[in-house]
């Protein structure tokens, strides 16, 4: 038995965080959705996404497979209905599968049988649109809380720090000194090695992974994740980092998401509300045109790779695509295309391919890594399939 997380159609509402990644590696409480799977199920699992993810992410064929929508989170009783599907059974929540259960030999070649449907409701959260990974972050942290520290033991917090509620949960190494940690409104988790540095003021449901650091006087309230590697100062509400960037100083980012290897300049700022208090409409990449999200609070998609200078003022509602480098005074343009160097006031171009690499790999090697041959590749694939669109000098 192999089990095998697939995108479906939703992959294309979730550009540009999708470009580099199958869906199940977003990350949406404390752990990404593969590693939800792969703790609930005590196995290891591939992925069938994008061919030109494949090299990356290859698919792991078995005679026996069980296929999981990537973009479904796990509940225990999820995963038992799943744990019990007979060959050629398929689990359908509201017009889409959830789960099925193939040969090899039936997956490569469907008969003309039609497979045992099992209809259910949903109860569980699923990745249809950008916005929902800051709209459903809060749950998710309660439900991945629940799910690590079920029978373990907190590490002890120093007597300097000022504790409300004592759903806080600390692993080895982090360090937390004369900071004051809220969890009435939900958990607080703090990974191995981080550290969250004096004068911090922290509200649950907040994680952060581990290796990451919260600057001085930082102000973090509910629904925010801060993945690993990362450094973050200044003031977050309902924010999900993916890991490995940095917003290491002051300024507002509000209902938002950033992907990797992202770095905010000081004073970056990012409405999450309208001065008219209206819904709030995102740019769909896919179907290049603005789609209402039915949310009135909507802060900035940042995508991997991308980088803005100080006192950067984005508007409400706005996308960035991958490897882009924003600067420049006045608010921003709602929708920056991916490989795009400049802003509103200094006028977009496109961005040199090599020259971007080049960036990455420097903000990379700060972490002791690089850009893989493989990283390369993708990021050639999109940086030719979106130049054209893109319409940049």
């Amino acid at each position: 038995m192999s089990y095998i997380l697939f995108d479906d159609d939703t992959r294309k509402s979730l550009l540009p965080l999708s470009y580099l990644r199958p869906v199940c590696d977003m990350r949406i409480g404390i752990l990404t959705i593969r590693e939800k799977w792969e703790k609930y199920l005590q196995e290891k699992t591939s992925t069938l996404t994008e061919d030109y993810l494949s090299d990356k992410y290859p698919t792991e064929f078995t005679e026996s497979m069980t296929l999981i929508n990537s973009s479904v989170c796990p509940t225990p009783w999820l995963v038992e209905k799943i744990k019990g599907l007979n060959l050629n059974e398929v689990i359908i929540c509201d017009g889409y599968i959830v789960a099925m259960h193939k040969t090899r030999d039936e997956f490569i070649s469907p008969s003309e049988d039609n497979p045992q449907k099992i209809e259910i409701e949903q109860d569980f959260i699923k990745i249809n649109n950008l916005w929902d990974i800051y709209v459903y972050n809060s749950k998710a942290i309660i439900d991945d809380f629940e799910l690590i520290t079920k029978g373990r033991k907190s590490q002890k917090l120093s007597a300097t720090n000022r504790i409300l509620g004592d759903n806080i949960f600390v692993e080895e190494g982090a360090k937390v000194e004369y900071a004051c940690l809220n969890s009435l409104n939900g958990p607080i988790y703090i990974g191995k090695d981080a550290e969250i540095m004096e004068g911090s003021v922290i509200r649950g449901p907040f994680a952060m992974g581990e290796h990451s650091v919260l600057k001085l006087n930082s102000k973090m309230y509910g629904g925010t994740t801060l993945g690993p590697y990362s450094k973050v100062g200044g003031e977050l509400d309902n924010v999900v980092i993916f890991g490995y960037s940095n917003k290491a100083h002051d300024g507002f980012i509000g209902n938002s998401v950033i992907g990797e290897w992202c770095n905010l300049g000081a004073d970056t700022n990012a409405s999450n509300l309208k001065n008219t208090y209206e819904e709030v409409r995102l740019w769909n990449i896919h179907k290049k045109t603005f789609v209402a999200t039915g949310q009135t609070f909507c802060g900035t998609i940042f995508g991997d790779h991308s980088k803005c200078g100080i006192n950067t003022m984005f508007n409400t509602g706005t996308v960035v695509g991958i490897s882009s480098n924003i600067y420049g005074a006045g608010y921003q343009r709602n929708f920056i295309p991916s490989f795009a160097w400049g802003g509103t006031s200094a006028g977009l171009k496109q961005y040199d391919f090599d020259k971007a690499l080049e960036v990455s790999n420097r903000m990379m090697q700060r972490r002791d890594k690089s850009l893989s041959d493989e990283d390369k590749k993708i990021l050639r694939h999109i940086f030719n399939q979106t130049r054209k669109s893109n319409r940049l000098r």
